[in-house]
């Protein structure tokens, strides 16, 4: 039995939770946003989740379970497995004789009841629960993790029957002949341990992880869109099993503990097939090893607008990237995309008709047909001796994966003079910013005005998770702080042009704080309300204008305000509208610009 809006409004008016009045106001109001009233009432605050939780439960005449307060037994939560659980939002609870309660958001999903019923042999109690109570339950299931290593740490044996341990010569305890450590990189306990991390990494969508060594513990941790998490803490006595198990899939020395190590391995399963480049180095309490996990699977590769590019900025990346010869440039930070954009824009380019050779530094992902080569900086193989290289290869584009020093750059700009397409990256805070800065490397104003096409500058902020997100409305200080980084009435005129608000204000700080922005509250599907992420970029077209900027030497804030007076809209402005459509938040695009 699904409840109506005219159901819900009568019981809300005889319990005197709400006047009809307010109801009828409500209801129209659902109606002009197609949203339901339930919807309207949680969003204006006007009943909590679990008061209306409560409501359908009792209209519904079935029991209802706050799983904030249950102490769920493990045996029973698993009646029904971690992933049947978040796809049906169901959790099995208590058992009582042959009955099995399950607490759910839908307790009218009578085909998966009558399932779990035949799949279990009992009889299915349903009841109602909130999301926040499902959220908490969902989170007993991601014991798991410390359960598989509390099972292998624990108990697991050795081949001699006792539990793992690692014989050490070192006066540091980090040492050990090269006989020991590989015995202890092939005993199982190590192997499943190594194993259980790298599976949940890839399972949790991670892009790092980091296993730091501590004076008594070993912590792992996840990055998860760009943030660190804590994943678990281990005991120190198998650190030295664990860097030798790693050392031995990335096949480094196992020996080595006073340099740092860099290499890579895969792992490859019917679901996904990852890479990973390792680094080791040694630090105060052992070796710290940070894994970036590379994901090779296909179909992985997303197109500009996915990505998070604006019709304007797309349009003119698009013309600029179909031009013969020129360069493209994009910069930020480390961490900022600048690689995913640079591969993304290769795709676009990779067709039979075109030669295309790429420096790399390492190789992140395999492109079909394009022909890649990895810098090895110890025979001298660097960006500058293998751009010399490339260009005796017939190339028609060439992707230098960092401009790092004055010959690289010169050597881009040269390609660039005759006849070929290069796309490179560097280090630089804005797009204005980057000109001023090739010229600091010896490269003479009138050849940067001359061979540059566009320069996009990019971060990547968290996208608000889908299935939890509120809306909310700037508070005045919010509104005073962002007032003073960046033109309030040219980006009004924007929200407008883009369709994000609609009418008529007083004033500019009325149309501002009647923008309805959205932020996730966290739920199961989710990290702390946001899931994914996207960039925000700023893309400086060099135009007439902007190259005779360049050859007077003009400074980053001049050619930066040319910029904006010809379209461009800074990385801060194009976040704020990123926000406004409801993607991210305001504090995101506020942390990832700061400067």
């Amino acid at each position: 039995m699904q409840i109506r809006n005219n159901q819900l409004k009568k019981f809300l008016i005889d319990s005197d939770i709400l006047a009809g009045q307010v109801l009828d106001e409500l209801e129209k109001k659902a109606d002009k946003e197609k949203i339901t009233l339930e919807a309207i009432l949680l969003r204006e605050k006007l009943i909590t989740e679990q008061g209306l939780s409560k409501a359908k439960a009792y209209m519904l005449g079935i029991p209802y379970v706050n799983l904030k307060d249950e102490d769920i037994d493990p045996n029973v939560l698993k009646v029904i497995p971690e992933q049947m659980a978040r796809q049906y939002n169901a959790i099995s609870f208590d058992k009582e004789g042959n009955k099995l309660k399950v607490a759910m958001l839908d307790p009218n999903d009578l085909l998966f009841i009558d399932f779990i019923g035949k799949k279990t042999g009992m009889e299915i109690v349903p009841c109602l629960t909130d999301g926040e109570g499902i959220h908490k339950a969902f989170k007993m299931f991601q014991k798991s993790l410390k359960a598989e290593f509390g099972d292998l740490v624990g108990t697991e044996m050795g081949d001699d029957g006792e539990k793992l341990i690692i014989k050490n010569d070192g006066e540091d305890g980090e040492g050990g002949t090269e006989l020991d450590l590989k015995k202890a990189a092939e005993d199982l306990p190590v192997v499943k341990i190594v194993d259980t991390l790298l599976k949940h990494a890839i399972l949790e969508g991670a892009s790092d992880i980091h296993i730091e060594p501590e004076e008594k513990d070993v912590v792992t941790r996840f990055r998860i869109d760009g943030v660190l998490h804590d994943a678990m803490t281990l005991p120190r006595l198998i650190l030295p099993g664990i860097v030798a198990r790693i050392k031995v899939l990335a096949n480094l020395k196992i020996d080595e503990h006073r340099l740092p190590q860099d290499g890579r391995f895969k792992v490859e399963s019917p679901d996904y097939k990852v890479a990973f480049r390792v680094s080791i180095i040694p630090v105060f309490d052992g070796e710290k090893i940070v894994m970036r996990l590379l994901n090779e699977s296909s179909g992985n590769v997303l197109s500009l607008d996915q990505m998070g590019f604006r019709k304007r900025d797309y349009d003119v990346v698009k013309m600029e990237i179909e031009k013969p010869n020129g360069m493209i440039l994009v910069v930020g930070p480390t961490g900022s995309g600048k690689t995913t954009t640079l591969y993304t824009i290769l795709g676009m380019l990779n067709e039979p008709g075109v030669n295309i050779s790429t420096l790399e530094d390492p190789i992140e992902y395999r492109m079909p047909r394009v022909n890649q080569s990895q810098i090895n900086a110890k025979i001298n193989f660097t960006f500058a001796s293998g751009l010399r290289a490339l260009l005796r290869q017939d190339p028609d584009i060439i992707m230098v994966g960092e401009i790092r020093d004055g010959e690289t750059a010169e050597l881009a700009v040269h390609a660039a003079l005759t006849g070929h397409l290069v796309l490179s990256t560097l280090h630089t805070s804005s797009a204005a910013g980057t000109l001023p800065r090739i010229t600091d490397m010896g490269i003479e104003n009138f050849l940067v005005a001359s061979t540059a096409n566009v320069i996009v500058s990019q971060r990547l902020v968290r996208r608000n998770c889908k299935e939890c997100t509120e809306e909310y409305t700037m508070d005045e200080g919010t509104y005073d702080t962002l007032s003073q980084k960046f033109d309030v009435e040219r980006m009004a005129q924007v929200l407008k042009d883009e369709g994000i608000v609609k009418g008529k204000y007083k004033d500019t700080k009325d149309l501002w704080l009647d923008v309805r922005f959205k932020k996730g509250k966290g739920c199961q599907k989710c990290r702390a309300g946001y899931k994914g992420r996207m960039g925000i970029y700023e893309v400086l077209q060099i135009t007439d204008s902007i190259k005779s900027l360049i050859n007077s030497a003009a400074n980053t804030e001049e050619l930066e305000t040319q910029g904006i007076k010809e379209g461009m809209n800074t990385m801060l402005e194009d976040g704020i509208i990123k926000a406004a459509q409801g993607f991210t938040t305001l504090e995101e695009v506020m942390r990832v610009t700061k400067e």
